[in-house]
């Protein structure tokens, strides 16, 4: 990848709406930091946002080019599935398969078709990311016989499974007290850092920023707002 290019070149037209109401998405930034957080309240279109750029769901019209590989381009007629982009999604609740282990939900990543892994399954890569997340006490533990931390851990090793390009989550933090957000927040800097992959965080939570962000990318209203004098954040990108 070109030093100079950028790591995020984002450009994404949607017109959400139900019924009368109406939304419209247009999001554009670049970005050279492997560390982007995109910031704003709800409402302001970041998990939107976040599942154009995963390919969860199609924009009307847009580019999107993630560690020096076009995802999509209309003009270009490129159109990546999922699948194909290799981005690696953590969703807010996690999306753990609740009659699945600990072991077989990581596996899942790994799995063609949607045969469910089976319990006794061994594979060294699945070893790898259940040490070091530090699963193997819960390894035979179902979804909600963990804690909350221990669900995010299995979702991020699950996601990281099938060697992504890229690492997006959904308000990772949010279903969890201060003290494990805290210790969570340390453990996923050191994971991005280990691993050198590009991540984009969505948040509402100035602590998040503040530990996370390299660039922050500023959301209102389906738009990307410049840096606001009144609400000061750390290395806020401006437009």
């Amino acid at each position: 990848m070109d030093a100079a290019a950028p790591v995020w070149d984002i450009r994404l037209r949607k017109q959400l709406g139900h019924g009368s109401s109406r939304f419209e998405l247009d999001v554009r930034f670049a970005s050279r930091a492997p560390r982007v957080v995109l910031y704003g309240p709800s409402g302001a279109g970041k998990t939107q946002t976040l599942r154009l750029i995963a390919g969860i769901t199609a924009p009307d019209s847009g580019r999107v080019s993630v560690a020096g590989r076009v995802l999509f381009d209309d003009a270009a007629g490129i159109r990546l599935s999922p699948q194909q982009r290799r981005l690696a999604f953590v969703f807010q609740d996690y999306a753990l398969f609740p009659h699945l282990s600990v072991r077989q939900n990581i596996a899942f990543a790994a799995r063609h078709g949607w045969r469910n892994p089976p319990r006794a399954l061994h594979d060294a890569r699945v070893d790898e990311w259940i040490e070091r997340f530090r699963l193997q006490s819960v390894a035979h533990h179902f979804p909600h016989q963990i804690s909350g931390g221990q669900r995010q851990r299995t979702a991020v090793a699950r996601a990281l499974m099938n060697d992504p390009t890229a690492l997006l989550l959904d308000e990772p933090f949010a279903a969890l007290d201060k003290a494990l957000r805290r210790q969570l927040r340390d453990e996923l800097l050191q994971l991005q850092q280990s691993l050198q992959l590009p991540m984009l965080l969505i948040t509402h939570d100035d602590d998040d920023v503040a530990a996370l962000a390299e660039q922050v990318v500023h959301l209102a209203g389906g738009r990307v707002a410049p840096p606001d004098a009144g609400h000061l954040l750390p290395r806020a990108l401006a437009v």
